[in-house]
């Protein structure tokens, strides 16, 4: 049974409770609630485990056990995301491309406590695929201009990926935003004319101009602009830290603030920025750290776009 399944039919229970004629509460009730409960929460912990890939760019899942109130968690001074109910809280961590193999540690702070628990996990190696390219130097090597430009939007850019909003999401799974080809590009290490660049930290989808662009899962805007490599842009936060980004948009249908339902139409596909083609850049970032988007891709979870 899938995890928005198991959603539905706890909310259409507690719709059924609240408009019955007559209804009182009774043992049937309650057994099945906690039964809709578990099973979510059986669902929650099983989609948690399949995205777990504990390499540069993926993605850990840690075991708190039980618990009365949710704890709190993090590495270093960056939180992260804690999901569960009092039966079971496991931490869902990012762990960021320029990672080192070796060993994390995330601190765990439970109520009552005095201090936090020092709990470790691996970070096993990866190989990602290097490209060497060979192009004019005018586009590798930016402009006084355009350099001042990237650096302001880069600063703007980090205050965004800060965002860490209270609410959890409700799950894991997210839908690929637009329908066409997904890229294997995730990691890619471009090298031009001999220089290295950053590891590319998205999913690049094929797209003709003007496709609509979906919410990945339900979310708040949390900025929209035009900027130098990304051209126009949205930000959604889907809670706790988990965040994402489309990129190289024609056109902008939504505006910061503005709460968006699993799906809703935020856009449309185009070729701003700097690219060399329509397309949509998607990037997850989970705890400041951009991730592989197609770790949260599974099979309940990447249905077409409505």
């Amino acid at each position: 049974m899938r995890l928005a399944d198991i959603q539905c039919a706890t909310r259409r229970h507690r719709t059924y409770i609240a408009t019955t004629r007559g209804y009182r509460p009774g043992h049937t009730s309650r057994a099945l609630a906690l039964l809709l409960a578990g099973l979510w929460l059986a669902a929650l912990q099983a989609h948690a485990q399949n995205i777990s890939r504990p390499v540069p760019g993926g993605v850990v899942t840690i075991d708190l056990g039980p618990a009365a109130e949710r704890p709190t968690a993090s590495i270093g001074k960056l939180p992260v995301l804690v999901m569960g109910d009092p039966q079971r809280w496991f931490a869902v961590v990012g762990i960021a491309l320029s990672a080192e193999p070796g060993r994390g540690e995330l601190q765990v702070q439970r109520s009552g406590e005095p201090g936090p628990q020092r709990l470790s996990y691996a970070i096993e190696a990866t190989q990602y695929a290097e490209q060497r390219l060979t192009v004019a130097p005018g586009k590798v090597d930016l402009s006084k201009q355009d350099l001042a430009r990237y650096q302001r939007e880069r600063a703007h850019q980090a205050q965004v990926i800060a965002t860490f909003s209270n609410t959890p999401p409700s799950g894991l799974e997210l839908r690929q935003p637009v329908d066409g080809p997904r890229s294997s590009s995730f990691g890619l290490r471009r090298v031009f004319n001999g220089q290295s660049r950053n590891p590319h930290s998205g999913m690049d989808i094929a797209a003709a101009t003007g496709t609509p662009v979906h919410a990945a899962r339900a979310g708040q805007v949390i900025d929209t602009g035009d900027y130098f490599f990304n051209g126009k842009t949205v930000w959604l936060d889907h809670g706790a830290g988990l965040l994402t980004m489309y990129c190289h948009l024609s056109a902008i249908h939504v505006k910061v603030g503005e709460r968006l339902a699993d799906g809703q139409l935020i856009g449309a596909v185009g070729a701003t920025g700097r690219v060399t083609g329509p397309h949509l850049h998607w990037s997850v970032s989970l705890n400041r750290s951009m991730v592989d988007p197609g770790l949260f891709l599974g099979a309940a979870a990447a249905a077409a776009p409505r």
